[in-house]
Order: structure tokens, then sequence, then C-alpha cells
């Protein structure tokens, strides 16, 4: 039963559950309709402390189809942390007034924090550098739509893998699949943390490292495009030297297989060239609406309406 949990880390959920999410999101993309009120009275709060576009918009549109209410903020400027609240108040508040909480922070941990003091489920929506999970099943059923499950498949992550929350979510669970190998495309000052390859040297998952997008890219599956972050680099010679390697382009496509998807948690900047975007393998845009639906299933499962 998944009423009333929290979801904090992709792992919160077992393999059976990802796919009865799954197979509920695909139930509802195939008749909307049959689910438009299944959450009349309930309510979602959105709580942001850090901007978003499309998770935000995503939670808030997946509850209105369901036939709920949301209410919160995108901004903690706009709430009573501006004013000195401690998070643990806010949450205890919060709770009181609705039936499910998707909350982002800049603060790793922050959402476990928040399940602690919640009287209703917390679902994170990103934590600092930590995890994203709403992304990982976003992800998870737009693989298994396009590829037709979750096993056997070759994946490379490209870019920031340091700091992407989305990288680490779902790394950790596709790692749960057999036959699973990975490929981690990034500059050296980005490399995947340590904390995710010791979990994939105890799950005994295959994975590979390389700092080149083309010398890789034909033996993938999947691509999950990441943006490297300018930021990020202490050297701003070694952003120059390096930023082009990780740029999607027709001429790369052109080496990858005729079957292989891209994939990006979005937003964009310059690391996918807008001339992919034509391409049948380019799947970003169909993986912002499959998160719509994911999330709908997934509100509708925690709340115990279905």
């Amino acid at each position: 039963m998944l009423k009333g949990r929290n979801l904090i880390k992709p792992n919160d959920l077992t393999v059976a559950e990802i796919d009865e999410i799954c197979s509920l999101a695909e139930q509802i993309i195939v008749d909307p309709a049959s689910f438009s009120e299944v959450c009349r009275g309930k309510i979602l709060a959105t709580l942001f402390f850090e901007p978003s576009t499309r998770t935000r918009l995503s939670f808030e549109a997946a509850m209105l189809h369901l036939g709920g209410s949301v209410e919160g903020f995108s901004d903690s400027a706009n709430s009573s942390t501006a004013k000195g609240e401690s998070l643990a108040d806010t949450i205890r508040t919060v709770s009181s007034y609705v039936d499910v909480i998707a909350m982002r922070n800049p603060k790793e941990g922050a959402a476990l924090l928040a399940s602690n003091y919640s009287s209703c489920p917390v679902i994170n929506a990103g934590d600092g550098g930590h995890y994203h999970p709403t992304q990982t099943l976003t992800d998870m059923l737009t693989i298994r739509a396009l590829k037709g499950g979750f096993e056997s498949h070759t994946i490379g992550f490209c870019g920031d893998l340091k700091f992407g929350r989305t990288v680490h979510s779902l790394a950790e669970a596709m790692s749960r699949y057999k036959n699973n190998k990975f490929v981690f495309i990034s500059p050296k000052e980005l490399q995947v943390p340590e904390w995710v390859t010791e979990y994939l040297d105890k799950a005994g998952v295959e994975y590979t490292t390389d700092e080149r997008l083309e010398n890789v890219i034909g033996d993938l599956d999947i691509l999950y495009m990441t943006r490297v972050q300018k930021e990020r680099f202490f050297n701003e010679q070694d952003y120059i030297r390096l930023k082009d390697s990780y740029i999607l382009d027709k001429q790369k496509m052109s080496l990858a297989d005729q079957k292989m998807i891209v994939l990006h948690p979005l937003p964009r900047v310059n690391e996918i060239a807008p001339e992919v975007d034509d391409d049948p393998r380019a799947a970003y845009f169909k993986q912002v609406k499959y998160g719509m639906y994911v999330r709908m299933a997934l509100i509708s499962k925690l709340t115990g309406v279905l």
C-alpha cells in the first residue's frame, strides 16, 4: 500500500511499486477523462524554496487534472521562512491544511526532515544535489514507453554528473533492474560522486567512464543529457576547453544508433542544439508530458484515492 507514504528517494519504492505507478500512469494516458474527479476535495501544497518550472507546474497540472486543488509558493521569499520560521514549523503548519506536499529545497536532506514533521505524505521534488525521485519516475515511464521495459539497456549520462540530482536518482533506480550498464561521460571536474559509484559497486552494476561523448555514443541505448555548468569550474580555461565536447548536435547524433533515445530533465541551455529537436530519437519533450501523468498516478496512490 502506498497510501500515506512519503517519497524522499527512489529506493523508497520497491520495484513492484514502481511498476504499479507506471501502470496506473499508462492507464491515465489512455483514458484521462476517467480520472478527472478522483482527487475532488483533495489539496496539494507545492512548497518550492528554489526556482522550478516543469516540476512545480507538472505537479500542479497533475492535481488539477485529477480534480483536486493546489496551494503553495514558488519562492521562499513569499513564505514565512523569510521571517525566520523553521522548516519544521512550516511543514507542521502546511500539513494541517492539505492532503499531500510536494517540496523542493536547495538543502540536501530537507525533504527527509520535512517528512519527520508532516502529518501528510511528503514528496521530494528535489533536495539540493541529492535526489529527485519524481523526475526519476518521469524518466522511467518514458523509458518504459519508448524502450519497452527497464532491463538490458546501456545508459549514458552526460554533463554535470557531480551535482546532477536527476543523474544520481536515475542511476540508483535503474541499477535495480537486470543487465543495465552505465556510461558516465563528464569532465574530471564534474565526475559522478563516489557515493554513487560505491552504491553501484555494491549492487554489482557494470559502469565505465569517458570524457568524450563521441567515444561512446554509438554504444548507447539511452543518452541522458545534463548541462555542464560554468559556475562549477574553478578555472574558466578548463570550461572553455571542455564545454563544446558536451553539446549534442547532428554530427554527434550521426554516430548514434537509430533506436537510441535522448532524454534530458530540462531546462536546457546549449547542451542540446535545437537542430536535434526534430530528430525522432529526441524524447525530452515527450518526457515532459510523461512527467505530468506519472505525478497524477503518484498523487492518486499516496492520497489513497486509487
